[in-house]
């Protein structure tokens, strides 16, 4: 998904760079302020920032100027809010750019709004939509992380459409192209991630439930046998 190194022409880039901007400062001042309220979350926040960094650096090899992988971006939208994750997403990026070649800084204001902004939020939405629905939560980690990553694709597939318009067919022809390679093939991906995001989680539930809670992630149980448990 990470556009390459100088693929997209220079007004695009500086306006997606543009566009990132506001979210990505807005996140900052989210970050510092979980961070001064809450500094036992530094831990959480290190960790979902490793799991998108790890997950996103599996590339493979897709349509000419891209890739596909996994984003992880749909755990730390759960548990920080999209803000936040805008922030971890965007130095993941620019450490792949800068260590790995995968994307680029010309190159970056794109794939911050795509995979830090847009999937995220995306992702965030359906998690909370489904769970004001009374659904199980590892149901709604599911479907969160799963439009986390595939909004990221569909989103790259309109940036590239509107960078590379269809000589014939316009911005609707080209779409359809960056689409149909895109979103569809990335489906397995973003169903895999899902699963991978409820394993996760799972694990999260079982080691550090108490800050789930605090997080607004899980919910406190009655007492049992004495002792104070969370569901």
């Amino acid at each position: 998904m990470h556009i390459a190194e100088g693929f997209l022409p220079p007004l695009h880039a500086v306006a997606w760079g543009a566009a990132s901007a506001p979210f990505v400062v807005h996140g900052v001042r989210s970050l510092t302020r979980e961070v001064k309220a809450n500094p036992e979350s530094t831990l959480l926040l290190g960790a979902s920032g490793a799991f998108t960094f790890v997950l996103s650096a599996l590339k493979i090899p897709s349509v000419t100027g891209s890739c596909s992988h996994p984003t992880g971006t749909g755990l730390g939208a759960i548990l920080f809010r999209p803000p936040i994750m805008a922030v971890l997403g965007t130095i993941t990026l620019l450490f792949q750019a800068l260590l790995l070649a995968h994307g680029g800084l010309t190159t970056l204001g794109a794939n911050v709004f795509s995979m830090a902004i847009a999937g995220p939020w995306a992702g965030y939405a359906v998690y909370r939509l489904l769970r004001k629905s009374g659904l199980p939560l590892m149901v709604t980690v599911f479907f969160g992380a799963f439009f986390a990553d595939l909004v990221t694709y569909c989103v790259t597939s309109v940036q590239l459409a509107l960078a590379f318009p269809d000589p014939a067919s316009g911005f609707a022809g080209s779409l359809a192209k960056f689409g149909g390679i895109f979103a569809v093939t990335q489906i397995p991906l973003a169903v895999s991630e899902g699963l991978l995001t409820v394993l996760v989680m799972r694990l999260l539930m079982a080691s550090s439930k108490s800050d789930l809670v605090r997080l607004g992630v899980a919910k406190l149980t009655a007492p049992r046998t004495g002792e104070k448990a969370a569901a």
